[in-house]
C-alpha cells in the first residue's frame, strides 16, 4: 500500500497550488527551517546561526525552543514543514550522552524523507574572520573532497543532504564575473587503515570514520596576464569540524517519488528542455543542430550525364596505326 498522500483538489485554487508543490524542471529554492529542541548549546545556536546566515533569504530561524526529537517522533516537524512550505530542517540539541548535536531533516510530500546527525567537534564562528563576507542570497560554490563522498554509503548522505541544503548543482561552466563570490570546502579526513569501509553501523560513526571538514572562502579574481583570471581565496567562515553519527534512511518507495520527474511537453524538448535526444541539441542560439549519420558514398554510382559536357564516352581500344590520326602540319 502506498505510504503517499493522494489529495484530490476542491477548487481551482488548491488545484494550481498542488501543481507548484509537483516536480519541477527547474526546481526552485528550497526553505530550511532552524529550530532550537528544549536543551542546546551555545557552540549549537552559533553553528545553526551562522549557517542561517550562509542560507538567507531562503531560511526561517525558530528563536523560541521546542520538544522536539525527530528520531522518536517527527510530528512536529511536519507541522511545522507544512505551515511554512518547507523541505529542509536543522534541529538543534544538546545531551550528555550526544553533545553539541545538529540533525539534518529531509521532508517530502510533507513527511519526513531522511535523516542525518552530526556533531560539532571544533567551530570557529564568522565573526572571527576578520575578511570581507559573501553578499545575501549569492548560491555558492561547493567542493568536496575526498573519494569517501562517492563511495561509502553515509558520506553520500552527507553531501546529498549539503547540495540539497545550498541547492547545489552540477556546472559545466563558471561565470567568472558576478557569479560566485563564495566557495563552500567539505573535506573528509583521511580513513583509518583499521577501519571497515563497508560498515555502515552506528558505533563505526564516531569511532573510525574520519570527521567532515565544513570551510567557506570568498572568492576574488585577480589579474594573469592571460583570459583566465587567478583565483585568490581568503577563509570567510564559519569553520566547522563534524562527525557522523546517526543515519536515517530514505524508504524505497518514497525516495523513487522523490526522484521523479515530470513529463515535458514536445514543444520543450524541442526547445532544448527535458531529455535529450540522441544527435539533436540547441546551441547559444536557441537554434536546433543535429547530425546526420550517412553511408558511404560510391562515386562511381553519381548520375554524371545531366550535361553534354559531362557525358562520360567509352574509351576505343587502339589496334592498329590505322586509328591514329596524324596531323601533316
Amino acid at each position: 500500500m502506498s505510504m503517499l498522500r493522494t489529495i484530490k483538489p476542491k477548487n481551482a485554487r488548491v488545484k494550481r497550488a498542488l501543481e507548484r508543490r509537483e516536480p519541477q524542471i527547474v526546481e526552485n529554492e528550497k526553505t530550511v527551517i532552524f529550530v532550537r529542541g528544549q536543551s542546546t548549546s551555545d557552540i549549537v545556536r552559533n553553528v545553526m546561526k551562522d549557517l542561517y546566515a550562509l542560507k538567507r533569504p531562503n531560511a526561517i530561524n525558530f528563536s523560541r525552543k521546542n520538544d522536539i526529537h525527530p528520531f522518536e517522533d517527527t510530528a512536529s516537524l511536519e507541522f511545522f514543514a507544512n505551515k511554512n512550505d518547507s523541505s529542509l530542517f536543522v534541529t538543534g540539541l544538546h545531551s550528555k550522552k550526544r553533545p553539541h548535536n545538529l540533525v539534518f531533516t529531509r521532508m517530502f510530500d510533507g513527511r519526513v524523507l531522511d535523516m542525518i546527525e552530526l556533531g560539532v567537534d571544533d567551530f570557529k564562528a564568522m565573526d572571527e574572520f576578520d575578511s570581507p563576507k559573501s553578499s545575501v542570497g549569492v548560491r555558492p560554490l561547493m567542493v568536496f573532497h575526498s573519494d569517501l563522498f562517492d563511495t561509502h554509503p553515509k558520506y553520500q548522505a552527507v553531501k546529498s543532504h549539503l547540495l540539497d541544503f545550498y541547492n547545489g548543482h552540477a556546472l559545466s561552466e563558471i561565470p567568472l564575473i558576478g557569479g560566485i563570490e563564495h566557495v563552500i570546502s567539505i573535506t573528509a579526513g583521511p580513513l583509518d587503515p583499521d577501519a571497515d569501509i563497508n560498515d555502515v553501523s552506528a558505533s563505526a560513526s564516531e569511532k573510525n570514520l574520519p570527521k567532515i571538514h565544513f570551510r567557506v572562502y570568498t572568492l576574488k579574481l585577480l589579474a594573469s596576464g592571460s583570459k583566465l583570471p587567478k583565483i585568490q581565496l581568503t577563509e570567510m567562515g564559519p569553520s566547522i569540524d563534524l562527525s557522523i553519527r546517526r543515519i536515517q534512511d530514505a524508504d524505497e518507495e518514497m525516495m523513487k517519488m522523490a526522484n521523479k520527474r515530470p513529463k515535458v511537453a514536445k514543444s520543450d524538448i524541442e526547445k532544448g528542455l527535458g531529455k535529450k535526444k540522441k544527435n539533436i541539441e540547441t546551441d547559444t542560439m536557441g537554434d536546433k543542430v543535429g547530425k546526420l549519420h550517412l553511408e558511404r558514398q560510391d562515386l562511381n554510382k553519381m548520375q554524371g550525364r545531366k550535361m553534354k559536357g559531362l557525358k562520360v564516352r567509352p574509351a576505343k581500344n587502339l589496334t592498329s596505326t590505322e586509328d591514329i590520326e596524324v596531323d601533316d602540319e
